[in-house]
C-alpha cells in the first residue's frame, strides 16, 4: 500500500480519485483523544481498502469568527504548527491531509453543499467518523442525521464517536490541553498527549546575542498564537544527530534585548557546539523552570541564564536524557 502523505489544499483532488475513509476536525496538538478517532479511521479504512484521510482548517473557524467580529481574545492559541500536526497525523497513519481554507464562502456554504462538494465530490467519501455533536455548513445548519441522509443517497457510511476520558474519566480536548501548556503544567500536557509536547521546525538565523554571551542557540519559529507559556524550559533536541541532546530552551520575546520581538524558540544545547542552521529539529519540553523575565542588563541576564542552565544539569542528572 502506498504510505505517502499527501496534503491538498484544494478540493477535488488534483491528482486521485481514490475512495477515502474521512474523518473532519482540527486536530490541534493530535492528542490522545485525537489518537483514538484516527486509529478507527485507520482500521475501517484497511478493512475497506479506502484511503485515510483528514480534513482540518486554516484558519480555526473560532479564529476567523473572533478576527471578523474584532474580538482577537477569543482567537484560540495554537498547539501545533501545520508541519507539526501533519508530521504527527501522518505518524497515526493517516494518507490524505485536507487543508480546507475557513473563509466567507466556506463560512456561507448550505450544509448539503459542505457534503457534495468536500465529501463526495471533493474526496470520494466511502465512510465518515465525526464526534457526536459535530455541526457544519452555514449557521452550523448541518447535523448528523443529514449527513447519514445523504450518506445513504451519495454511497458513504456515517458513524459516530463519544468524547475519549483519561485515566480519570475527564474528556481529553484541545481546550484541556491548551489550559496545561498555558500554566506550564507539563505532566497534565504529557499525559494528554501521550508524549512530551514538541515544537518542530527549520533553525533560523538569529541576533547572534546568545553567541555573543557565551550561550548559543538554536531559533525556530513557532505557531502564533503560541498555546505554550512563554518562559525558560528544560528540553531534549532531536534532528541533530542519532541521539537527542540535552539542552534548556527560552519561548518568549526576549525583552531584555529587543522592544518588539517576534515570539521564537531559543535553544541552548548543554556542552557541544553544533552547526544546525537549516536543520528540521524537533524540540521536546521536559520541565518548566521559570518566566520570561526582562532583566535590568545584561549582566543580570547572563547570571540568570547561569542558574537556568544548572537547572537543567540538575534535571538531566537526576532524570537521564
Amino acid at each position: 500500500m502506498n504510505t505517502e502523505l499527501r496534503l491538498y489544499r484544494h478540493l477535488p483532488r488534483h491528482d486521485s480519485t481514490a475512495p477515502s475513509a474521512v474523518t473532519i476536525g482540527n486536530f490541534d496538538g493530535v492528542h490522545r483523544g485525537h489518537q483514538a478517532i484516527l486509529a478507527r479511521v485507520r482500521t475501517q479504512a484497511d478493512a475497506l481498502g479506502l484511503v485515510p484521510t483528514v480534513m482540518t482548517f486554516a484558519p480555526h473557524p473560532r479564529a476567523f469568527f473572533a478576527r471578523k467580529g474584532q474580538r482577537p481574545e477569543l482567537v484560540p492559541t495554537q498547539i501545533s504548527s501545520l508541519r507539526d500536526k501533519a508530521a504527527l497525523l501522518a505518524q497515526q497513519g493517516m494518507r490524505q491531509i485536507v487543508v480546507q481554507r475557513f473563509d466567507q464562502s466556506l463560512a456561507d456554504m448550505s450544509a448539503e453543499d459542505f457534503i457534495l462538494r468536500l465529501l463526495v465530490q471533493g474526496l470520494n467519501t466511502r465512510w465518515l467518523l465525526v464526534g457526536e455533536d459535530f455541526r457544519y455548513g452555514h449557521k452550523r445548519s448541518g447535523d448528523i442525521d443529514l449527513l447519514r441522509r445523504l450518506g445513504q443517497e451519495h454511497g458513504f457510511t456515517v458513524q459516530t464517536l463519544a468524547d475519549v476520558g483519561d485515566d480519570q474519566g475527564q474528556r481529553i480536548s484541545s481546550s484541556a490541553l491548551r489550559t496545561a501548556l498555558a500554566v506550564g503544567n507539563l505532566e497534565r500536557s504529557s499525559e494528554l498527549l501521550g508524549a512530551p509536547y514538541r515544537i518542530g521546525g527549520h533553525v533560523i538565523h538569529g541576533q547572534k546575542l546568545g553567541r555573543d554571551l557565551g550561550f548559543p542557540t538554536l531559533n525556530v519559529r513557532v505557531p502564533e498564537p503560541c498555546a505554550a507559556r512563554s518562559g525558560i524550559y528544560v528540553v531534549r533536541v532531536h534532528g541533530l544527530g542519532p541521539d537527542p541532546l540535552p539542552g534548556v530552551a527560552s519561548l518568549g520575546v526576549r525583552p531584555t534585548v529587543t522592544r518588539n520581538g517576534a515570539l521564537l524558540l531559543e535553544t541552548h544545547i548543554l556542552d557541544r557546539r553544533v552547526d544546525a542552521y537549516g536543520k528540521l529539529v524537533c524540540v521536546e519540553f521536559l520541565e518548566f523552570l521559570r518566566d520570561e523575565e526582562s532583566f535590568p542588563d545584561l549582566t543580570t541576564l547572563i547570571a540568570a541564564i547561569h542558574q537556568d542552565v544548572q537547572g537543567a544539569r540538575d534535571y538531566f542528572a537526576s532524570h537521564g536524557l
